[in-house]
């Protein structure tokens, strides 16, 4: 049989909304347990030496499951807010560090861009080393405006700034975006050759309308995305945005005005993924598709009626890639994930 030869173009492709040769398959996120139990082996352990001998055999072995499933890139993100200090009320529900003008005046937004690279460029590093022939990275630096400003505030301690200091509340935004600008310019200076498509999640929205109001997230939010995405566009690579929620009130600001090229993260119970493609498909690359409640409750034969249902709904609907609405966390079921995979493969007549 033919081995399966990764082509990242088709990513960019996807990502650039022009039908590739082959649809990839793409995911946010893929647990390292899921991935250690699908090709037999445990490395999970290796990224906590920060040996960096240990880190390529841990990379050899995650860009190796991409390769073996049938993808044409490596989904590769370290996220900005751990090394925010006093970061941890978004992710570990830990309070707020800045609550206030003189929280925010104290903060020291200045060593964080230092820090990032200081703690993170080990692992660029590494999987460059060990990249896959005809494969790239998908991702960058992870976290989004919104998540960032969440970390280190509070969501709850962020609605009442709202009210209480218009001005620090715009402020946060600001000078989250300028923090975050500078970690992306670094690292796209230094790592962007081995990037086909870069990204950021930033979750807006719950399953009935976004965390904020629309006018709020296209005041202080979009703006930020926009010299971001500008950024990554000067490096000549496409910018995907990953952010989950009922976000169809600011969509055709994100498009329009910030500049995305695709976006990914579909639930079903918010909006299918054929809703996603009429209404933006001629317009930007839609990523995901496969919603995660079917992976999970589902048995291997309606996942793969479902996953080819939904890409046979996606013939005519510009650049598409396929994998779950969001990510595969530890509870997805392996055989579940890999019936998704196997059907998409199936679909698009690989010889595995």
């Amino acid at each position: 049989m033919k081995k399966f030869q990764p082509n990242y173009e088709n990513v960019v492709k996807a990502a650039r909304n022009v039908v590739p040769e082959r649809w990839p398959l793409y995911e946010h996120i893929v647990s390292i347990g899921i991935i250690e139990k699908i090709i037999n082996k445990k490395f999970a352990h290796l990224i906590q030496t920060r040996n960096f001998d240990d880190l390529k055999e841990f990379f050899r072995n995650y860009a190796y499951f991409f390769e073996m499933a049938g993808y044409d890139t490596v989904s590769w993100e370290v996220c900005i807010g751990p090394v925010m200090p006093g970061s941890g009320a978004l992710g570990g529900h830990h309070p707020g560090v800045i609550k206030n003008r003189k929280d925010f005046d104290d903060y020291p937004w200045d060593k964080i861009e230092a820090r990032y690279f200081s703690e993170n460029a080990i692992y660029f590093e590494a999987l460059r080393d060990v990249m896959p022939e005809g494969m790239k990275a998908i991702g960058g630096p992870g976290n989004g405006i919104f998540e960032c400003v969440q970390d280190v505030v509070g969501y709850e301690n962020l609605c009442l700034i709202s009210i209480d200091d218009p001005d620090l509340y715009k402020e946060l935004f600001f000078r989250v975006g300028q923090t975050n600008y500078g970690i992306w310019k670094r690292f796209l200076n230094e790592f962007g050759d081995m990037y086909a498509v870069c990204r950021f999640g930033d979750d807006l929205g719950y399953k009935s309308s976004t965390m904020l109001s629309p006018m709020d997230i296209k005041t202080n939010i979009i703006p930020c995305y926009k010299k971001i995405v500008d950024l990554v566009h000067s490096h000549n690579k496409p910018f995907l945005l990953h952010s989950c929620g009922c976000i169809f009130d600011v969509m055709d600001d994100i498009i329009e005005v910030a500049g995305i090229d695709a976006k990914h993260s579909n639930e079903d119970v918010i909006a299918p993924f054929a809703v996603w493609l009429e209404k933006y498909g001629k317009r930007i690359g839609n990523f995901g598709g496969i919603d995660m409640s079917i992976l999970c409750q589902k048995d291997t034969g309606d996942i793969r009626n479902y996953t080819h249902r939904v890409m046979e709904s996606s013939l005519g609907h510009g650049g598409v890639a396929f994998g779950s609405g969001n990510s595969i966390p530890d509870y997805v079921p392996v055989e579940g994930y890999m019936a998704m995979v196997n059907a998409v493969r199936e679909f698009r007549g690989d010889q595995s």
